[in-house]
């Protein structure tokens, strides 16, 4: 039996809830895209254009919701990497797939105020475990990073950083994922404790790390740092930033986030240890 043209064409239309962050790309005119990267919960987009996020992801409900994402509540359609897809005017077309975001989430809710003697209470929670210890433990870029960023040092923060963005394996690597927990650590946790050098650091290391990290890590990755220096996160992490400030338990949060990939979430809560720590030393708790 032959398939006609037209039913080869016909696209299944759908409606989903996305980040707030992609939605700049979703209302501009539509950009060509293509599959980057494709999994049995979600698909990775790189879109031809200057703005960031540049890759979306296209996820089901069994995916981290991560700060790029598109949500769909049915199936994803059978894609390869290659396969042409477009972003804007609304929709994501993926596939048979024509995808339209009708709710948007926030992925950099802000925290409620929190002090600095409750903040240090946390700490010893936030040291990394052995059953899943981050990929770069011991590393001497990362022990630069964090004196540099407790002491307020922007050389010495800054240079762990160029040293740590692309560094280790994988979509997001370990350096990576260390940094954009720190990010996102340093600016919410930071205005929330009300310590404005925090939230000063952070911003030199969102122009360090996103300067140049298109050619010098995954551009999943980089997309992913880009997020983090606005503050834009996964639910799992903000959830452990809720829970410093209070706002929920912290042990299952830490754990839930530690269990993401292979070493991502001990990564993210590395840099989010990192971050905390800076919180305090900068405003006089060290």
């Amino acid at each position: 039996m032959t398939v006609s043209t037209h039913a080869r064409r016909v696209r299944t239309h759908v409606t989903g809830a996305a980040s707030a962050a992609v939605r700049p790309l979703l209302d501009a005119p539509r950009r060509p895209a293509r599959v980057l990267a494709a999994f049995p919960a979600g698909v990775y987009l790189e879109v031809r254009t200057d703005l960031e996020p540049s890759v979306i992801a296209v996820i089901t409900g069994a995916a981290t919701r991560l700060p790029n994402s598109v949500l769909l509540s049915g199936d994803l359609p059978h894609v390869t990497v290659g396969d042409d897809a477009s972003v804007g005017d609304g929709t994501v077309e993926l596939g048979r797939l024509s995808l339209r975001a009708r709710r948007y989430w926030d992925p950099a809710p802000p925290l409620g105020p929190v002090d600095l003697v409750r903040l240090a209470l946390a700490v010893p929670l936030l040291s990394p475990v052995a059953e899943r210890p981050p990929g770069l433990l011991g590393n001497g870029a990362i022990d630069l990073l964090a004196e540099g960023c407790a002491s307020g040092s922007l050389v010495g923060a800054l240079t762990a950083a160029e040293q740590l963005v692309g560094l280790g394996p994988g979509l997001t690597p370990s350096g990576d994922d260390v940094l954009a927990g720190l990010m996102v650590t340093l600016r919410h946790v930071g205005a929330a404790a009300r310590v404005g050098r925090a939230v000063w650091l952070a911003d030199w290391l969102a122009a360090a790390v996103t300067f140049d990290a298109g050619t010098r890590t995954t551009p999943i990755s980089a997309t992913l740092l880009h997020c983090a220096a606005r503050g834009e996160a996964s639910p799992e992490v903000t959830a452990v930033l809720r829970a410093l400030t209070g706002r929920g338990a912290l042990e299952p949060a830490l754990l839930r986030l530690r269990r993401l990939g292979h070493t991502s979430g001990a990564d993210l809560a590395q840099g989010v240890a990192i971050g905390v720590a800076s919180v305090l030393a900068l405003g006089g708790m060290a």
